[in-house]
């Protein structure tokens, strides 16, 4: 089992930086094994979150924004559906 957190490494938006920090933030702490997988600096990574977020977690205009996570290849959910189930 591999977890596969979707991050952008250079995204502009503080918002985005912070949920990316609060996910890999989490992981770590929690002792839990992940990969980062960077939309930003690798284009094939972009594509395959991009076409794998179900169409029913998908944003109403434009693209899935990270951070998407991923156990292996099934999708899990965006940061912030995340947080709300571990409260």
């Amino acid at each position: 089992m591999v977890i596969r957190v979707y991050i952008a490494s250079s995204s502009g938006s503080t918002a985005i930086k912070k949920k990316q920090q609060d996910v890999l933030g989490f992981l770590e702490a929690n002792k839990i094994g992940f990969e980062e997988k960077d939309i930003a600096a690798n284009e094939e990574n972009r594509k395959w979150m991009r076409e794998n977020v179900p169409e029913n977690s998908r944003p109403a205009t434009g693209y899935p924004l990270p951070p998407q996570i991923f156990n292996e290849s099934q999708y899990r959910g965006e940061a912030e559906a995340q947080a709300q189930q571990q409260a």
